[in-house]
């Protein structure tokens, strides 16, 4: 136990958070580990999956350690090395879901926030206490008014409070009942999802996995002119002429 463990199963990779001793609390090295296993996924890989070990936490944010042994001038150098780890799932080119079988929290929160998918049980709860420690929520917590509209979003990040993903509509796309049954829910819902977002061809989802990323960096007219250039150079490849024969029949 200690880093991840990046297991591959067919098509589907898995990247475990593996402290549980500790939630599931991440240390520099971790990010490192995750970054290196999102972006050194072959070919065969289609559909990356992040989970932590345990039913209590898919993971309790960036270990406190890191934090405490570190001199005052070292918080660029780590906040830099977690925002190119979640720009790392964020731009992988083929879809990433978040197995939340457990509290979600800080950084764990904004890995969760960076894949494009979150599966979840009912007694879930996610947060984002950095204010508590005087420090401001950063990198992908950017994204959360994207999910949740702004206020709610303030509410969350200014609080630092816990909330159960419940209360929480827009934020998870599979929710399943909590209690004894939940690591079976959820070990039914991602693998139903993964083959789902998993099926098209890998060239497709990589475009319009970028497609999001010009969404929500561009103003609108901007992203829909470079959307049309983005089609064309995807509607030309012969992948593309096989997978329109194959629906067609």
């Amino acid at each position: 136990m200690g880093l991840p463990q990046v297991t591959d199963d067919g098509p589907v990779r898995t990247i475990t958070l593996d402290r549980p001793g500790q939630a599931n609390a991440l240390l520099l090295a971790d990010i490192d580990t995750i970054a290196a296993a999102v972006r050194d996924a072959g070919e065969r890989t289609r559909v990356i999956v992040l989970t932590g070990t345990g039913e209590r936490a898919f993971g309790a944010g960036m270990h406190l350690d890191v934090f405490t042994g570190a001199a005052p001038g070292d918080g660029r150098a780590i906040i830099t090395r977690l925002a190119d780890c979640l720009a790392t799932v964020r731009r992988s080119p083929v879809p990433t879901i978040a197995r939340l079988n457990g509290a979600c929290v800080g950084a764990a929160f904004e890995l969760a926030l960076a894949c494009d998918l979150r599966v979840a049980h009912e007694g879930v709860r996610v947060g984002l206490p950095e204010v508590k420690l005087g420090i401001p929520s950063v990198v992908d917590a950017a994204l959360l008014p994207h999910y949740l509209g702004a206020a709610r979003a303030h509410e969350l990040i200014l609080t630092g409070d816990l909330y159960p993903v419940t209360a929480l509509p827009g934020l998870v796309n599979r929710l399943v009942p909590a209690g004894p049954g939940a690591p079976a829910g959820l070990d039914a819902a991602v693998p139903d999802l993964a083959a789902r977002v998993g099926a098209p061809t890998r060239e497709v989802v990589a475009a319009q996995k970028g497609l999001f990323e010009t969404w929500r960096n561009h103003p609108l007219d901007d992203a829909v002119a470079l959307s049309v250039d983005v089609f064309a150079e995807v509607f030309a490849l012969p992948a593309t002429r096989d997978a329109i024969g194959r629906y067609r029949s």
